[in-house]
């Protein structure tokens, strides 16, 4: 191996490190909220699965900086940033209205990378 495949060996370690500090400290995946197995089973995939959409949801970014940035960002920053927008949900008529009741400066972002996920049309 040359010294630069080391040092990129070393990096990739190093991530991988802080992913796994993430599940026990960011999602709490290892923590265990009952005593039967099943249930540990349970939260710990829910867990990871919450993790793995933060990624699927930062792969979607249209720029390399905001990719980049979502996917470094720890899960707590990630969930106040792009989860817990207050809105107003109105029903009225036939259809529902989502009123955003705050602006905050990843709401941009958000509503980027939404427009990404709409215009994919998997179905």
């Amino acid at each position: 191996m040359t010294v630069e495949e080391i040092v990129f060996s070393a990096n990739d370690r190093c991530n991988q490190e802080n992913v796994i500090g993430q599940l026990k400290s960011g999602v709490n995946a290892f923590r265990v909220p009952s005593d039967g197995l099943e249930p540990n089973w349970a939260y710990m995939v829910i867990a990871a699965l919450a993790w793995n959409l933060k990624a699927w949801f930062g792969l979607m970014a249209p720029t390399k900086a905001l990719r980049d940035a979502i996917l470094r960002m720890e899960f707590k920053t990630f969930v106040n940033s792009f989860i817990l927008i207050p809105c107003q949900i109105v029903n009225t008529g036939r259809r529902l209205i989502y009123r955003v009741l705050s602006y905050s400066r990843t709401l941009e972002d958000f509503f980027g990378i939404f427009d990404c996920i709409r215009r994919l049309r998997l179905a």
